[in-house]
């Protein structure tokens, strides 16, 4: 346990990664509830939203107007992800934080069925997105790999082709002289266990200094293991989502579970010792929020029991 960190950094991505897993029905003015909502637990960061093509992601239609409504609190980092150079442009206009996000994925084959690209042209993009990043003036950001450790359509990641994609959308930002700012990996299904999660983050700390981050999902409801698996080893930086919001489209089966649950993670944390700012029984409202506005119990349990009060009464 020696390893663990004494501070994690936990961002919030129900609102963007969530809803947009949700049916598109869902109004702009109870996605800005929530994330205002969101704003009053101490998550130092929430994803708002993404901008992605309206006919591939209705969902994320309202973008702009999600941007335009919330109420910005002191603090808290509003932001938002793209996949395309419309999408960045939209994204800086929008006023939200627009990092230098440098991604890819380890799986050709979902490379192949869900963005009609191979590695060659992966990179190859991501080249031509760094070079605008550096004509608006952002330096180093996050480096994010999907499928890190498995795919429906591939099976399991080894580790060596993991590092090899990695090694690749490295060398994009080392050569742009904007080297990554951290290394999120992404189990995109929930294809991970405890020990793939070990073995990939200690190959990655093995060949680069870079910080470590986790994308964990709970398809398979082994996030929260895979999560303790990461603190143990020192990772500081977690994405999370409120209540578990979403799920993942490329799963299987439309009732896979989303994220880990963000107040889940935070009562690891907090068990554990380790600092997150976050105010849990907030956090739990805002999950009991989040299921109101989309119609469905969500998977945190958390949400459901209440956080155990472990003082005696007076």
């Amino acid at each position: 346990m020696s390893d663990l960190p004494s501070f994690v950094h936990i961002t919030e991505v129900g609102p963007r990664e969530g809803f947009q897993f949700e049916p598109p029905s869902i109004q702009t003015k109870d996605k800005i509830r929530l994330i205002d909502a969101l704003s009053e637990t101490g998550v130092p960061e929430i994803e708002c939203a993404s901008f992605a093509n309206r006919k591939v992601v209705p969902q994320m239609a309202d973008a702009l107007d999600i941007a335009a409504g919330i109420t910005r609190r002191s603090g808290v980092v509003y932001g938002s992800m793209w996949l395309n150079a419309k999408g960045f442009l939209q994204a800086l206009d929008s006023g939200l934080y627009t990092p230098a996000l440098t991604f890819g994925s380890a799986s050709d084959s979902f490379l192949a069925r869900n963005n009609n690209t191979t590695p060659d042209q992966q990179i190859d993009r991501q080249r031509k997105l760094r070079a605008l990043y550096s004509e608006h003036g952002l330096g180093s950001g996050p480096l994010y790999l999907f499928t890190a450790f498995g795919c429906n359509y591939e099976g399991v990641i080894p580790v060596e082709k993991a590092l090899h994609r990695l090694s690749e959308l490295v060398a994009v930002c080392e050569e742009a002289g904007a080297p990554p700012a951290n290394i999120t990996l992404c189990d995109t299904i929930g294809a991970a266990g405890p020990s793939d999660v070990r073995a990939l983050v200690s190959a990655v700390r093995d060949r680069w200094e870079y910080p470590v981050a986790l994308h964990l999902h709970d398809t398979r409801e082994l996030g929260i293991a895979n999560a303790m698996a990461g603190l143990e080893l020192g990772v500081a930086r977690f994405d999370a989502s409120v209540g578990g919001l979403g799920g993942c489209p490329f799963a299987g089966h439309k009732s896979a579970a989303g994220n880990v649950a963000t107040e889940e993670l935070a009562l690891l944390c907090d068990r554990l010792g380790i600092e997150t700012g976050i105010d849990i029984p907030a956090l739990t409202r805002a999950a009991k929020l989040a299921a109101d506005i989309v119609g469905h119990p969500l998977t945190s349990k958390l949400a459901l029991a209440g956080v155990f009060n472990r003082s005696p009464e007076a």
